[in-house]
């Protein structure tokens, strides 16, 4: 059995379920859906994608806290046994599969941006490696679950292909070792894993003020600005633009590279994207090895040109 665990229905649960449901026809496996979270949850988009989707459900799921979700999950993990289990690397999955991998005695590979089966059922974990210069594919033949948490934007959404039927659980209501207070909602600045073309700058625009063209191009076309890390840690952008392996994994219609080298950190947050178009005076960076379209010019005259031209059209 290849295991998905959410705390919510989001793009995230679907991307996973339909990689599960590849690698399950594989193997002749079944797919399960666990989800842990509140009453109010609704499951209609997802229940089609699993071959049965495992509730656990509770007003003391509202908020997260560690210790409740960990003992409820490893009950039902204990109880379904499945061979493979897997969960977003967002803040939830990052949080409790480590835990829930500690409890089982087992191991996890995080943040994996591919995924596969062999013949023999080992899953086959994919991720960057030595500081994201290489793509390691790690396996555990010795111990099972096999746990992994993905990155999000990592796979396609596929199509519904099972008739699946919901199962709720009973809930094993323990003790909190924390107590909750309050809770207040933080609005990323940046929606970059959202957009649909993202316009992303490295430090090929040489200066701070350089990157308005960005951020000008990113209106007009109603997208959103990444960055890299260099960006990001000369304060250019904040921490919610970085794209790569140490920030978000974007996967836009069009992707925007701007004075952008190409190094495997950043490639490894994007390289999903449908059309690349990288703008760098190197004609020798690594950008261009992924790029769709590629200019070799100046970054930042190009895009200033671009602008001219789309802004000039809607003033038409």
């Amino acid at each position: 059995m290849i295991g998905i665990i959410n705390n919510q229905i989001d793009r995230n649960t679907i991307e996973l379920l339909g990689k599960a449901n590849q690698m399950a026809h594989k193997i002749q496996s079944e797919v399960y859906l666990f989800i842990v979270g509140p009453k109010s949850l609704k499951i209609d988009d997802v229940k089609d994608y699993a071959d049965a989707t495992v509730l656990l459900l509770s007003e003391k799921f509202e908020h997260f806290s560690l210790y409740p979700f960990l003992i409820n999950l490893e009950n039902v993990v204990l109880k379904y046994k499945p061979s493979i289990l897997l969960a977003p690397a967002t803040t939830f999955g990052r949080t409790i599969m480590p835990a829930l991998a500690a409890k089982l005695k087992t191991g996890l590979t995080a943040d994996c941006t591919d995924l596969d089966v062999d013949e023999n059922g080992n899953l086959l974990q994919t991720r960057p490696a030595i500081g994201g210069n290489v793509m390691a594919t790690i396996i555990t033949p010795k111990h099972r679950p096999q746990m992994a948490t993905v990155r999000p934007k990592s796979f396609s959404i596929q199509p519904k292909k099972r008739k699946g039927i919901v199962q709720l659980e009973q809930i094993i209501d323990v003790k909190d070792r924390c107590e909750f207070i309050s809770a207040e909602k933080r609005e990323s600045s940046a929606q970059i894993d959202q957009a649909e073309v993202v316009v992303s700058v490295g430090k090929g625009l040489r200066r701070k003020e350089n990157t308005e063209i960005a951020e000008r191009l990113a209106r007009v076309v109603n997208g959103g600005v990444g960055a890299t890390r260099a960006v990001v840690d000369a304060k250019w952008f904040s921490h919610d633009h970085q794209v790569g392996l140490s920030g978000k994994t974007v996967k836009p219609k069009v992707y925007i590279a701007a004075g952008i080298s190409g190094a495997v950190q950043h490639i490894a947050g994007m390289q999903t994207s449908e059309i690349v178009i990288a703008i760098n005076k190197d004609k020798y960076a690594p950008i261009f090895k992924v790029a769709d379209i590629g200019l070799v010019a100046d970054a930042y005259s190009t895009l200033e040109q671009i602008v001219r031209i789309l802004e000039g059209e809607e003033n038409e």
